[in-house]
């Protein structure tokens, strides 16, 4: 273990004694929680990055976008979005309304941890590749190995009497 590391999992550090950094999980009424669960949203962080790219999007521009999101899924993050101040939503009095939609200036802070947050997955996609393929082939093994012990349990052992 390196030096400095602590042997207990759940210590903080030099982390202030007010902050724990379990506390933001907890209750599901917590304000944190309900935030990062709106912007670490699949959908939201497309969205966002994708806003992010031009100064305003029609709502057939985005979707076409966004390959695999439904019409009602696009609504509602852009809805969620926008109750939160990060995307503004603009209709202009035409016929048909058109509906445009553009980052906030609180939005568009969220654009360095986005974009941070994608660097670090191409960088660690390969890494992450090897864990999954690991992780998977132990599970396969642990399943065979149960089958094989379940099996050799119901069947019953050879008769060993000589005659």
């Amino acid at each position: 273990m390196e030096e400095g590391t602590s042997e207990f999992p759940g210590h903080r550090g030099d982390t202030a004694p007010e902050f724990d950094v379990l506390n933001w999980d907890v209750r599901e009424d917590c304000e944190v929680r309900q935030i990062l669960d709106r912007v670490a949203d699949k959908w939201s962080l497309l969205v966002l990055a994708i806003l992010e790219q031009r100064s305003s999007m029609r709502f057939t521009e985005l979707r076409r976008k966004i390959d695999g999101i439904s019409q009602r899924m696009l609504t509602r993050t852009l809805r969620h979005l926008e109750r939160d101040g990060l995307v503004k939503r603009t209709v202009h009095p035409t016929v048909p309304p058109r509906v445009d939609y553009e980052l906030t200036p609180l939005g568009a802070t969220l654009h360095d941890t986005i974009r941070a947050l994608v660097t670090w997955t191409e960088r660690h996609q390969n890494q992450i590749a090897a864990a999954r393929t690991a992780y998977d082939a132990r599970i396969a093994d642990e399943a065979a190995a149960a089958a094989k012990l379940a099996a050799d349990r119901e069947t019953p052992p050879p008769n060993t009497l000589r005659p």
